[in-house]
């Protein structure tokens, strides 16, 4: 068994052992009823169909009133947008960024197959947005997997697709509701530090999140949120491979740290405006334990959200 394949072995024991079971019951769907897929329009029958099914559109129609099935979602699409691109090939803690975006793929994918839905995936990755169909069972996931890992480190091209652009292709692909998952750092490239400044990829994802239910996984290391006190250093951007020598004085990796904590502000308050759950991952901490500890908070909120009344 090569290297590859014990790591993948190693990550669904992980899942199963640590996260099992916390994502049971989680086919709720996105409008109240029976189900989330709208059927077809038939004659109301007197005594035996609930009115609030009405389907008022084919009764102006056609005079005679109609109700509007809902088909049960038994099975469910979960997509996943992957971010590849050469700021992901960072790490100086425990892990590299890429290596917990392979991890956090896994545990939803891994999670999804035990419920009997379909994962699949884009990947941003060099000048391309790759597209990895869905499919169901662990082999078919196995392979995604694989191919993530597999993939050589991102390169310096001349117009990279952005996250904006990854997130719009992953809206049109698919139009049947279910989940969407976004992995990435959420850096751009020209970013507003102003914590309420529109980000580039914050249309897109609301637009996403008012079809689906949308999860978005932001990665980050420790380095990317404050500079060690280790003299002059030589930086190398992953994007577009320029280099500058900084002497990290207290003024500078002062000023560094507060634009960092001003960006991820950015970031958060952005999602929060999109209405997607927001989860954070990074390379110092134990990543399951940060999965298994959002999911019981979002279940809690839930519960303790206020029910509409029917």
């Amino acid at each position: 068994m090569n290297t590859a394949e014990q790591a993948l072995r190693r990550l669904e024991l992980t899942v199963t052992r640590r996260l099992d079971g916390l994502l049971h019951g989680a086919h709720q769907g996105l409008l109240p009823g029976a189900g989330t897929e709208a059927g077809d329009s038939r004659v109301y029958v007197p005594g035996e169909d609930d009115v609030r099914r009405m389907d008022w559109a084919v009764t102006a129609r056609t005079t005679i009133p109609h109700v509007r099935d809902l088909v049960a979602d038994r099975e469910l699409e979960t997509w996943a947008l992957v971010d590849l691109s050469p700021s992901m090939d960072f790490g100086t803690a425990d892990t590299d960024k890429r290596d917990l975006v392979v991890a956090a793929v896994g545990a939803i994918g891994f999670l999804s197959s035990r419920l009997g839905d379909r994962f699949g995936a884009f990947v941003i990755h060099d000048e391309y947005v790759h597209r990895m169909p869905a499919r169901t069972g662990r082999p078919a996931l196995y392979g995604l997997l694989h191919s993530l890992m597999d993939a050589p480190r991102g390169r310096i091209v001349d117009d990279p697709p952005d996250l904006a652009e990854g997130i719009e292709i992953l809206s049109a692909a698919r139009r049947r509701r279910g989940m969407r998952v976004v992995v990435s750092d959420f850096l751009d490239p020209r970013p507003d530090l102003h914590p309420d400044a529109e980000r580039p990829w914050e249309r897109p994802i609301r637009r996403l999140s008012a079809r689906h239910q949308v999860l978005a996984i932001e990665i980050i290391d420790p380095r990317e949120l404050e500079l060690p006190d280790v003299g002059r250093v030589a930086f190398a951007d992953p994007e577009t491979g320029n280099v500058r020598e900084v002497h990290l004085s207290p003024k500078v990796r002062q000023a560094y740290a507060e634009a960092a904590a001003l960006q991820r502000e950015g970031t958060h308050r952005a999602l929060r405006r999109a209405g997607v759950a927001h989860l954070v991952l990074r390379t110092d901490r134990d990543w399951v334990f940060d999965v298994a500890q959002f999911i019981l908070r979002q279940r809690r909120m839930s519960h303790l959200s206020p029910r509409r009344p029917t």
